[in-house]
């Protein structure tokens, strides 16, 4: 007997200001044709100031909305509106995921599971490490630490430009998480197993400083979160010294995963053919 979630119109979205640049219809969309699933996922471009009313529309049914993803700028007002976040929502005071359930807003954070589940599509092994290297204390690296430190990596160097915001990340998660200037960078990266780039630098064809890998354990993975372009000045450089990389694409598939499974009730699969489908759409734009 076919499952009654399909045979209702299942609405979800993403909403951001702006979000017109958004990948994620195009993820949820392969899917939903996949599952053959009668729903829609559409972008909703939201401004700070109409986010509040958004949400107040999901909550009471008026938006038609099972749930969605939350994008810049509204992750932490999310987390803030939501009846239910859960733990790792609340420990990162932000939510890129939202759905309905028995009239209240629940919410989490995805980002660290797409984060982790991409390594280990790509790299297999990379958590039997002792020491991680995340670089960028902004808010993109949050979710990255704490993917790392519930994974069990014993050690956490987060290296900064300014040394107060990386040490406000390891106040935040813990005494395995440590706060470094950008100097200290070469140090602790001795006999690191994970080198991961959580800032913009590269990003669209933007310069990177030039980083000596060489002090890294040889089986040591570096990865960017960064995936425009795939493979970044810093991933380009890693691999020409000998390194595997782990490009940033993944972490956006993985993440789309759970809230998926949330709205429409299939858990999907990341394959290679969504990942070609996508990185087209990345060559055409």
């Amino acid at each position: 007997m076919a499952d009654s979630r399909e045979t209702l119109l299942v609405n979800a979205f993403v909403t951001g200001w702006p979000v017109k640049h958004s990948r994620s219809p195009l993820i949820h969309n392969y899917w939903l044709k996949q599952f053959d699933i009668t729903g829609t996922y559409k972008a909703e471009a939201v401004s700070e100031e109409d986010f509040p009313a958004f949400i107040q529309a999901l909550k009471d049914g008026s938006s038609g909305y099972r749930g969605g993803n939350v994008t810049i700028p509204h992750k932490e007002l999310a987390f803030r509106l939501a009846d239910r976040p859960d733990a790792l929502a609340e420990e990162l005071g932000a939510s890129n995921t939202l759905w309905m359930e028995n009239g209240l807003l629940n919410a989490t954070n995805t980002d660290g599971y797409g984060f982790t589940a991409n390594l280990d599509d790509r790299h297999p092994g990379w958590d039997k490490i002792g020491r991680a290297v995340i670089l960028g204390a902004g808010g993109a690296s949050r979710a990255v630490i704490q993917a790392v430190r519930n994974r069990g990596i014993g050690e956490i160097h987060v290296v900064n430009r300014t040394v107060p915001r990386a040490q406000e990340l390891a106040d935040r998660f813990g005494p395995k998480v440590h706060a470094h200037s950008l100097e200290a960078l070469s140090e602790v990266m001795s006999g690191a197993g994970l080198f991961v780039n959580t800032t913009s630098l590269g990003m669209d064809g933007g310069e990177a400083p030039q980083v000596d890998f060489s002090s890294l354990r040889d089986d040591a993975v570096v990865t960017d979160i960064v995936y425009v372009p795939l493979k970044t000045p810093l991933l380009a450089q890693a691999e020409n010294q000998g390194f595997a990389i782990v490009d940033g694409l993944g972490m956006l598939l993985h993440q789309a995963v759970p809230g998926f499974e949330k709205w429409f009730g299939r858990r999907p699969l990341v394959d290679e053919a969504l990942r070609d489908l996508v990185i087209a759409d990345m060559e055409r734009h």
